[in-house]
């Protein structure tokens, strides 16, 4: 298996982070050869917010409205880890990113930059109710019914086009999984997708 590059998209609570982790510990055992890099770009950005910069500043002003932040905020975090941790030798799993089409464009210039070849697009496919009721059952500080809303509004108005983006590329593969199933069997058809076997 040559080195992989996978991007995991969906509504919030569609399971994304579960997913790559599944798929991580798979790509680990099945293909130890290579190394693996997990951008996960959540973490990364809420220590940034937690900063004294005036930048991070105005970023949490956002973050506690609820907003959506600009482009060129969410493309200085995930372009450093890129610089600092891109190898050329390693698996890539990328789990959020990006949130808008015009930064997909900018991730295409560096899957393009990397010579990452053939980036897979898992989708995880649930309706707006399943993923309200998820993240209403889940519980965490910002999951509140306004929190819940606007980010699946977001979905709708600036995910989608970047999904859009990646179908309408042919350098790209989008796979549509249904995630309204147990995890094992929203594993079990991601995998059989990619035409991988367990």
């Amino acid at each position: 298996m040559n080195p992989q590059t996978i991007i995991f998209i969906g509504r919030s609570g569609c399971g994304k982070g579960t997913q790559a982790k599944l798929l991580i510990d798979y790509l680990k055992t099945r293909s130890p050869e290579w190394g693996l890099y997990y951008l996960e770009s959540g973490a990364v950005f809420r220590r940034f917010i937690d900063g004294t910069s005036y930048a991070a500043t105005l970023a949490k002003k956002i973050y506690e409205a609820g907003g959506l932040q600009p482009e060129f905020l969410a493309v200085w975090v995930w372009a450093n880890l890129f610089i600092e941790n891109i190898k050329g030798e390693e698996h890539l799993v990328i789990d959020g990113t990006p949130r808008k089409r015009r930064e997909a464009a900018v991730l295409d210039t560096a899957f393009t930059f990397y010579r990452r070849e053939s980036p897979q697009i898992i989708h995880i496919d649930v309706s707006r109710s399943w993923s309200t009721a998820r993240l209403t059952d889940r519980k965490r500080p910002d999951d509140n019914p306004g929190d819940i809303d606007a980010r699946l509004n977001w979905f709708e108005s600036e995910v989608k086009p970047a999904i859009k983006f990646f179908r309408g590329n042919s350098y790209y593969k989008v796979h549509d999984i249904n995630g309204e199933q147990p995890v094992e069997k929203v594993f079990e058809d991601l995998i059989a997708s990619l035409g991988w076997s367990r």
